[in-house]
């Protein structure tokens, strides 16, 4: 089974959406962005994959967002994209590419859309928020 998670382990919702993964019995090839950036070509397939805009794809909050003035209505995508290479901590996470699509799972139960296989067991993300109950099936 081949599954994909651009991943930062310093995220809670990153952590989540890969312990969900695991939870349906795949381990996912774990990509930590920050260290191992995507290409501009793998970035833009994401994103586009997704069904987002490029600017739907940056992160605002705890990255250079405000100082780089990203929020200018004038910056092309190529510019946006630009930025989001030079700065990986601009890259919204996490991304998760399966065989039934690529979401970003924000919030980290996204993914249960797009996992193949059921869950296993019952799964409470960190914040103890019930997600998977004991008999496999998503709770909302």
């Amino acid at each position: 089974m081949n599954i994909t998670i651009y991943h930062n382990p310093d995220c809670g919702t990153s952590r989540n959406t890969l312990a969900l993964i695991r939870n349906s019995g795949v381990e996912p090839e774990v990509v930590e962005y920050l260290k191992q950036p995507p290409s501009l070509a793998t970035l833009t397939m994401l994103i586009a994959d997704a069904g987002l805009s490029v600017r739907a794809a940056i992160r605002q909050k705890g990255s250079p967002y405000a100082e780089l003035d990203l929020d200018a209505p004038d910056l092309s995508d190529a510019q946006l994209l630009e930025a989001m290479l030079a700065h990986p901590i601009l890259i919204n996470r996490p991304f998760v590419v399966t065989p039934l699509g690529t979401r970003l799972c924000r919030p980290s139960e996204l993914v249960l859309d797009i996992l193949p296989l059921p869950q296993q067991a019952a799964f409470a993300k960190e914040d103890g928020e019930v997600v998977i109950n004991a008999e496999g099936q998503r709770v909302k």
